[in-house]
């Protein structure tokens, strides 16, 4: 069963907080005192990732999305709002393009209609499982935050390293495979979700104009650049993050995501 936590007032709108792919859902916890006041809000880890180590191994975009799928269903969630950053992006996506119904706003923060070559998702889940995960951290990390957060919070970087190596080798594997299959091509033009596209400037795991390219498919899409920000823009940036995600969870009607 996949592991998750639900915060805030079980009476308000849900919105699904999902992960990138070698953290858990305690990287939402500078959303949550801005969210938990209006939103239920629930997250969730990635098999493999924090709370799901015991959870079988997917290796597919939509192995993933099906496992959010049964967790509303669980919990009786009949329509979210839901904010995916990196793999949870991808998520999204994919919930959006193909159960419309169940998502309300869609938020896709530092993510990518397609992670780059499937060689290199495949070279580093085999290093994975061969030498752990601990083999990649440095590397990945890197990308995670930007050299001023590497010079002026060396222990939030380490503490995200930690959060990294924590987690299972064939879970890790597993969801870098589904990074590499990941290419949804001209089917983002299906989703009809009010949807926001958030990067960071300083993001070299997906830079801004992988967003431009997901905002120019989904209709009506609108994409934000934070300013300074590397891959996890909502723990480098939190403020202006937040205020851009609330803004659209709270948007009257779709008429004002353009």
């Amino acid at each position: 069963m996949t592991f998750a936590r639900f915060d805030g007032p079980t009476d308000a709108p849900v919105v699904v907080l999902s992960n990138s792919l070698g953290t858990t859902l305690e990287m939402w916890e500078p959303q949550l005192p801005a969210l938990s006041e209006r939103f239920g809000v629930l997250r969730y880890d990635h098999p493999g990732h924090g709370g799901g180590h015991d959870d079988t191994p997917v290796r597919s975009v939509e192995g993933l999305a099906r496992g959010v799928l049964k967790l509303l269903d669980q919990r009786g969630f009949e329509r979210v709002s839901f904010c995916g950053l990196s793999l949870g992006g991808a998520v999204g996506m994919w919930l959006a393009m193909h159960e419309p119904e169940r998502i309300d706003r869609l938020v896709l923060a530092c993510t990518s209609a397609r992670f780059g070559l499937r060689e290199n998702w495949l070279a580093r889940a085999a290093t994975v499982r061969e030498d752990g995960v601990e083999a990649v951290a440095d590397a990945v990390s890197q990308l995670w935050f930007t050299q001023r957060t590497h010079r002026e919070q060396p222990a939030l970087v380490a503490a995200y390293r930690a959060m990294m190596v924590s987690a299972d080798s064939e879970g890790y594997a597993g969801c870098c495979e589904a990074l590499g299959d990941w290419d949804p091509g001209e089917e983002l033009a299906a989703i009809r979700a009010p949807a926001l596209v958030l990067a960071g400037s300083e993001d070299p795991a997906t830079p801004p104009a992988q967003g431009e390219t997901i905002a120019s498919r989904i209709p009506g899409a609108r994409l934000s650049v934070l300013e300074g920000a590397g891959h996890l823009a909502n723990v480098e940036e939190p403020a202006e993050f937040n205020r851009l995600l609330l803004d659209h969870l709270t948007a009257q009607s779709s008429l004002e995501v353009r």
